[in-house]
């Protein structure tokens, strides 16, 4: 049966065959605005270092430190003998970072949400997500035993119209993401801390994608928005902006205390790495000594937008250094992915079922490291592949992914 089942799945074999699959796709060299694929030089804008850290010779230095001292894994779990120094040195400052009484950190970042969420939601409460959540928050609700409701994106109505359907006197956690991983817009904070306060509702904010980008030195959405007292639960990952792996959830101490025995995800699961929590602490050294690096990636950010614009494409309403590019076609996103990369250039195709069929599009997202050259040679060769295709295939061509 199992062999039957997974035979019969032949989506991606069209693409294959065809020369047109556009993932897994082999990098042989360091994470930066260039990197190496079949041994050629190819321009990076498929990655979430946002501040381009990932081989910083201070974190390189700070991993190397750990693993000397601390060896390279854990042995167990945070619960029984994984617990060392490092990871409450590392908490205290991520806590410190984004404003809170204290942290917990992960291995992943979707452990973060698949523990936290199931944890605190119970058979009577309810969670209240952003329809565009990560699939991590999903997952997590599913794992709960209690009732989910979805709101359509930053849509502070549809949020409102969810609320007014809950009892009064049930938990209610509203969950959104900070900015949305692949649409680069902002949430609307403000307005959902306003309906939190209204609807006697708790807020979570899922800052994957926030931290190293908002708020002052980097600190987050809270911290842009001036709510962090407002913001009950703050999430965030390593493997962005602070250039490792895993994650953390920033909270009171007695929701903190809650999570260290409830939630499955860490007491189940091997702790983070010594080298990976050094990394983190000496990226977070780093941002707070060079603030440039985020004046830099925003005034990156600002210029591929305006030049993007320049040139006609759609790009929805994105508001950070993420850029979708909207191609509206699944197979049409796969064949332009593919020809950039002939050409040079990195990007990621998101097509159904991660959006809409009529949503597929190019994430182009910026680093602090990219130059405006980088920029313009990206763009320039963007814009000659969305023309060719259209004008060669000005149609809808049939969704080959679909098939089977």
């Amino acid at each position: 049966m199992l062999k039957e089942k997974t035979s019969s799945w032949t989506r991606p074999r069209i693409p294959r065959t065809l020369g047109y699959y556009p993932f897994f796709r082999v990098i042989e060299s360091e994470q930066d605005t260039v990197v190496k694929i079949d041994g050629k030089d190819v321009l990076m804008f498929g990655s979430n270092s946002y501040l381009g850290l990932t081989n910083h010779p201070l974190l390189i230095e700070a991993a190397q430190k750990a693993l000397t001292k601390y060896g390279t894994g854990c042995a167990g779990s945070r619960f029984l003998n994984g617990t060392l120094d490092i990871h409450i040195e590392l908490e205290e400052k991520l806590a410190e970072y984004v404003g809170k009484e204290d942290a917990l950190s992960f291995s992943t970042g979707f452990q973060v949400n698949l523990g936290t969420i199931s944890a605190l939601i119970d058979r009577n409460d309810y969670i209240i997500l952003d329809e565009f959540v990560h699939a991590c928050t999903i997952d997590g609700s599913r794992l709960s035993f209690g009732k989910t409701l979805k709101y359509k994106h930053n849509d502070m109505q549809s949020l409102e119209t969810a609320l007014n359907k809950i009892p009064g006197t049930q938990l209610k956690l509203i969950v959104t993401d900070g900015i949305f991983s692949m649409e680069g817009d902002i949430a609307k904070l403000d307005e959902i801390c306003a309906l939190a306060k209204k609807y006697h509702a708790n807020v979570m904010i899922d800052d994957a994608h926030g931290i190293g980008v908002l708020g002052k030195d980097g600190c987050g959405t809270a911290n842009e928005f001036g709510l962090t007292d407002q913001v009950d639960l703050i999430m965030g990952t390593f493997s962005k902006s602070l250039a490792s792996i895993g994650g953390f959830i920033a909270s009171d101490k007695r929701t903190i205390d809650y999570l260290k025995h409830h939630a499955r995800s860490l007491i189940f699961s091997a702790s983070l790495p010594p080298a990976n929590a050094a990394t983190v602490m000496a990226a977070l050294e780093l941002i707070k000594r060079e603030p440039e690096r985020i004046t830099k990636l925003w005034d990156n950010t600002r210029y591929a937008k305006k030049r993007l614009m320049e040139a006609g494409l759609e790009l929805g309403n994105s508001e950070s250094p993420i850029i979708p590019i909207y191609v509206r076609d699944n197979f049409k996103t796969f064949l332009i992915t593919k020809i950039l990369l002939k050409k040079g250039v990195f990007v990621n195709p998101v097509v159904h079922p991660a959006v809409q069929p009529d949503d597929t599009l190019i994430r182009f997202s910026l680093m602090a490291t990219h130059t405006f050259e980088q920029i313009d040679e990206a763009v320039d060769k963007i814009t000659k592949v969305f023309k060719t295709v259209n004008r060669y295939y000005p149609e809808k061509l049939i969704s080959l992914w679909e098939q089977k």
